[in-house]
């Protein structure tokens, strides 16, 4: 399997993370922007590594070491060809949360997970003095560190605790108990987000001694198509404080804190940018507000992290792919602190010709 894709740098990628953070601080300007992307399905990391790359594909077996070492090192290897600058990462600690399982075709795995959004883990004291509490242990930061030790030169990693406070404390109550507690039991949402924090704490406070991690980049879904998925002042209460924490240790340690966040959350971004202090945001959806108009309004306060719309990615040809490529880097480049990617992330059901296009035409 070819492709007709002369940009992509492959084995002739000489990354540079420095550049990359200089961009989105606004320390500098770039012939380019840099670029960024959130997660990348296996189902398309797979054809890349044994097509473009001429690797052999690995599924790490947690019981085994060396696959899952070898499945690190099919990781660099990808975002190294591609041309990115830094490799992100991710894991969550296991907290035990109620899923939905479907059928999925476009995915390698077979099937798709979804949050039970109507039965939590959590609905009671009794529940909470029950539940398995996580610990972080030297293997929670094993992967983080097998990375940071093997990243080729010039290369920086951007990584985080895999779901943010909102998100987890979400998926244990479920978001209709969720809903629910606040109004009968405060007091228990407010211990479960605090063993919640601490604990993700406790990952971001090793995560940030790492040589090579260069930026601090979570993802915390907080919104919908109309509005953030709990009030405000609900989130200012239970989720923000922590964000806060998360990015005063990354700015103690000269990192910048970028986050991802989905849905409409302009009710809490005033928030974010004076009183958490993101150094970036990250998720835009075309329905909700474009990219474009969301750096025209918040640009000049912080950068801005991707925005070709999945939409877009998922349903039209690769040549309008490439046309609204162009049009957004024409767009958000020349204003400073932009990086090109999609607008969300790169699921299954994204067409692998439309996510090389989108990378080839940012790096034309």
């Amino acid at each position: 399997m070819s492709h007709p894709f002369p940009n992509l740098p492959l084995d002739r990628a000489q990354p540079d993370a420095q550049r990359f953070i200089d961009v989105m601080m606004g320390r500098t300007t770039a012939e380019r922007p840099p670029m960024i992307e959130y997660l990348v399905d296996a189902t398309l990391l797979q054809p890349i590594v044994e097509d473009l790359l001429g690797r052999t594909w690995v599924d790490p077996q947690p019981s085994d070491r060396p696959s899952v070492d070898r499945y690190l090192d099919n990781q660099i290897a990808v975002w190294r060809g591609l041309g990115y600058d830094i490799v992100r990462y991710e894991e969550s600690l296991p907290f035990v949360e109620t899923n939905v399982v479907g059928a999925d075709h476009t995915s390698v795995h077979g099937t798709r997970t979804w949050r039970d959004q109507h039965k939590g883990a959590i609905a009671s004291w009794e529940d909470f003095e029950a539940y398995p509490w996580p610990q972080v242990t030297d293997e929670t930061l094993a992967n983080y560190a097998y990375l940071n030790d093997h990243l080729p030169e010039g290369m920086g990693l951007i990584c985080c605790h895999a779901g943010g406070p909102y998100e987890h404390l979400a998926a244990i109550f479920s978001y209709e108990g969720l809903c629910l507690a606040l109004y009968d039991a405060p007091d228990l949402v407010e211990a479960v987000a605090q063993r919640i924090g601490e604990l993700a704490y406790e990952v971001y406070r090793q995560l940030v001694e790492l040589d090579r991690v260069v930026a601090i980049f979570p993802g915390d879904d907080m919104g919908f198509r109309t509005s953030t998925l709990l009030p405000p002042d609900d989130l200012r209460r239970y989720t923000l404080p922590w964000h806060q924490r998360y990015a005063q240790l990354a700015h103690e340690h000269g990192l910048p804190y970028l986050l991802h966040s989905c849905g409409n959350i302009m009710g809490i971004m005033e928030d974010l940018i004076d009183d958490v202090g993101i150094d970036a945001k990250h998720s835009f959806e075309n329905a909700i507000l474009p990219v474009e108009e969301f750096q025209a309004r918040y640009g000049d306060r912080i950068g801005v992290l991707g925005g070709i719309d999945v939409d877009i990615l998922s349903r039209f040809p690769a040549d309008v792919v490439r046309q609204e490529v162009r049009r957004i880097i024409d767009i958000c480049h020349p204003r400073g602190r932009y990086a090109i990617g999609s607008g969300n992330s790169i699921p299954s059901y994204v067409p692998l010709e439309n996510y090389l296009t989108m990378l080839d035409e940012a790096q034309r």
